[in-house]
């Protein structure tokens, strides 16, 4: 079975909406309290979980539509101040991951954006209890670095990402991992997997 686009976006679809489910679900749970509540102070406390749920859920959106669909409008090219606001926004309210932002040039071309997008997506997953995301990029070269105290890379996602996982067996799960092999290959470019310590995971990517 080959990959249709109906199958990717299927595919595609189910990552965003678990990955949205948990902020919405609180934004729910936030309306449904104040409904019922009438203390001044657990009223503005419900009112902060709406507020903090609603932020979150807008900065996911913003990650994926630059990740996923057509960020930037039709331009072949995505400023880099918005791409380092979409990461930064995708896991900057709890502080539990260091972004460490190197790079200079002010425009990258949509397709090499979403190969960083999905591969800091990917990254910040292993980082299960916090840690540091470094990304630095420079021409045709993307590097990414995640350190943290317990790191866990899935076995399945390292596969796909290499181009070892069967169209036929993807989920949603390993579909990010699937569209980095995808328009990495449309590029004839290649990527480097490293664990040079147990809590130091990195990728490289050069891209012709």
């Amino acid at each position: 079975m080959t990959m249709t686009a109906i199958n990717l976006a299927s595919l595609l679809c189910s990552r965003l909406c678990h990955d949205l489910l948990s902020p919405v679900s609180a934004m729910n749970n936030g309306i449904e309290l104040l409904a019922d509540e009438h203390d001044p102070e657990m009223r503005a406390r419900c009112i902060d979980l709406l507020s903090e749920s609603a932020k979150v859920s807008a900065s996911k959106l913003k990650f994926f539509r630059l990740a996923f669909g057509q960020g930037g409008g039709f331009s072949e090219s995505v400023d880099t101040e918005e791409i380092r606001e979409a990461i930064a926004g995708l896991f900057g309210f709890d502080h539990r991951i260091q972004l460490g932002w190197m790079v200079d040039d002010p425009v990258m071309e949509k397709q090499a954006v979403r190969i960083l997008l999905n591969l800091s997506l990917i990254a910040s997953d292993a980082l299960v209890r916090g840690g540091n995301l470094d990304i630095g990029a420079e021409g045709n070269e993307i590097v990414i670095r995640a350190e943290g105290r317990r790191l866990v890379f899935d076995e399945q996602i390292e596969a796909t990402l290499l181009g070892k996982t069967p169209q036929d067996q993807l989920t949603p799960r390993l579909v990010a991992a699937w569209l980095i092999y995808t328009l990495i290959k449309e590029r004839n470019g290649d990527l480097q997997i490293v664990r040079p310590e147990p809590n130091v995971l990195l990728f490289g990517i050069n891209l012709m």
